[in-house]
C-alpha cells in the first residue's frame, strides 16, 4: 500500500498492475511457507491447488453469468488471463483465505460449519477495502454500480457464500494461528493507511477498518485459545 503509489508515480499506471501482481505473489509465497512449516509441503500443495481451482471457477462463473456476485467483468489491465479471469485473482484468494482460517480457528476452533462461516465473514471484511480500490484502478467494472461506494451489495453476499463453500470443501487442518493472524492484522493496518492517506478512499478505509478490525478484535479477545505455533 505504501510502495504502490510510488510505482504509479515513477513508472505510470501501466506499471501499477504489475506492482499489484508482485505484491500478491510475495504475500502468497509467505503464506504458503508458513503453512508448509506446519502442514508439510505436500498438504500445502494440495490445499493451494484446490483453492486455486475452486476460486478460479467461482470467478469464471461470476464474470460470465453474474452469479453469485452480480454482473461484472474484468478489464484487460490484469494479465495474464484464463477465460477472462486474471491468473492473479485466485492467488489473491489464496493470499488471504488462510489468514481468515487462522482467525476463525482462534475464535471457534475446528467446528466445521461454524468455522467456515467465521472464516467467510473474516475474509469478506477484507473486501470492504478491496473492491472499491480495485474498481478505482479499473481492474474490474460493475454493470450496475451499487450502494457501497459504487459496489453492489450482492457482491458481499457472493463473497460470503463463496468463501464459506470453498472453506467447507477444503476443510483445512488447524493452521499456524499466530503468524497468519499477524498477516491479517498487517493487511488491516496497511490497507487502512493506504486507502486513507494515499489513494483518496477515506470511506472504504473507515468501513474496512471497522470490518476487519471487528474480526481482529474477536481473535484478540480469544487469544487465550491461540496455539503456541
Amino acid at each position: 500500500m505504501i510502495s504502490l503509489p510510488i510505482i504509479g508515480w515513477v513508472w505510470g499506471e501501466a506499471a501499477l498492475a504489475w506492482g499489484v501482481s508482485l505484491t500478491v505473489v510475495v504475500q502468497v509465497a509467505v503464506t504458503l511457507l508458513i503453512l508448509a512449516l506446519r502442514w508439510g509441503a505436500r498438504r500445502v500443495l494440495v490445499v493451494a491447488g484446490l483453492v486455486a481451482m475452486l476460486t478460479w471457477g467461482v470467478e469464471f462463473l461470476g464474470s460470465s453469468t453474474g452469479f453469485p456476485f452480480g454482473s461484472y467483468h474484468y478489464t484487460g489491465r490484469l494479465q495474464p488471463q484464463v477465460a477472462g479471469v486474471p491468473v492473479i485473482i485466485p492467488l489473491a484468494w489464496l493470499m488471504m483465505l488462510p489468514s481468515a482460517w487462522a482467525l476463525a480457528w482462534s475464535v471457534v476452533g475446528g467446528r466445521r460449519w461454524l468455522f467456515a462461516l467465521v472464516s467467510a465473514l473474516a475474509f469478506t471484511a477484507w473486501d470492504l477495502f478491496l473492491d472499491p480500490q480495485m474498481v478505482s484502478w479499473r481492474f474490474w467494472q460493475w454493470a450496475e454500480p451499487g450502494g457501497y461506494f459504487g459496489i453492489p451489495w450482492t457482491n458481499f453476499l457472493g463473497w460470503l457464500a463463496s468463501a464459506f463453500v470453498v472453506t467447507a470443501i477444503v476443510h483445512p487442518a488447524q493452521p499456524p494461528v499466530r503468524p497468519l493472524l499477524f498477516i491479517y492484522g498487517m493487511t488491516w493496518v496497511f490497507m487502512t493507511m493506504g486507502l486513507a492517506l494515499f489513494w483518496g478512499l477515506p470511506g472504504p478505509a473507515l468501513t474496512g477498518f471497522l470490518g476487519m478490525g471487528a474480526a481482529a478484535a474477536a481473535a484478540w479477545l480469544n487469544r487465550s485459545r491461540w496455539p503456541r505455533t
